[in-house]
């Protein structure tokens, strides 16, 4: 009888530890998940901080802030990529913080993949982005991917599109309506 009592007190730990564990993974996840809200629906997107945690850190600050809400994607490529996070919605402006360092990888641009926009200077992306349309290799070593896309990328699709003629610059362009962390969001 001791024997199986010491077993079933040793198999409750067991599982107390594997719940707390789960929940420990749960609340991370959620930590590194964004809802990102657009006319056309909800896009989910899993940040990258194994690859640039100072950019993750940075769009997580601002998204908590409000900042992304409401502002638009200012330039969208046909088959290319579709950029926002500029306040000014020209393309030209960031946040009052200072610019990241590049923290480049080989990571793939694939379909989906969130990347830092940023000026000449490879140490200077602040708070635009871009989601990319289809595979961009090119573009990898030379801009931080920080993190993709899983779900809605039908509606990163739907975005009302430039021409590439005009660089992308789109009249009267959608915007992202919130963009939340998904540990916060009610």
């Amino acid at each position: 009888m001791y024997f199986l009592q010491r077993v079933a007190l040793a198999v409750m730990i067991s599982m107390t530890a594997i719940l707390a564990m789960s929940a420990s993974s749960i609340a991370q996840e959620l930590e590194n998940t964004l809802y990102m809200d657009v006319k056309a629906g909800r896009v989910v997107i899993k940040l990258r901080p194994d690859l640039a945690p100072k950019h993750v850190e940075r769009i997580k600050k601002l998204t908590r802030e409000g900042f992304y809400n409401g502002v638009v994607f200012h330039r969208v490529i046909p088959d290319f990529m579709a950029q926002s996070g500029d306040p000014t919605g020209t393309g030209s402006g960031g946040w009052k913080y200072p610019d990241l360092k590049a923290e480049f990888t080989d990571t793939n641009f694939a379909r989906g993949v969130l990347g830092m926009a940023r000026a000449q200077s490879p140490n200077s992306a602040n708070s635009q982005f871009f989601i990319m349309f289809k595979e961009g290799s090119f573009l990898n070593g030379q801009y931080t991917v920080f993190g993709e896309v899983t779900s809605g990328m039908e509606f990163i699709d739907a975005v009302k599109k430039g021409t590439r003629a005009n660089n992308g610059i789109v009249r009267n362009p959608d915007k992202i309506i919130k963009l939340q962390v998904a540990a916060d969001a009610q």
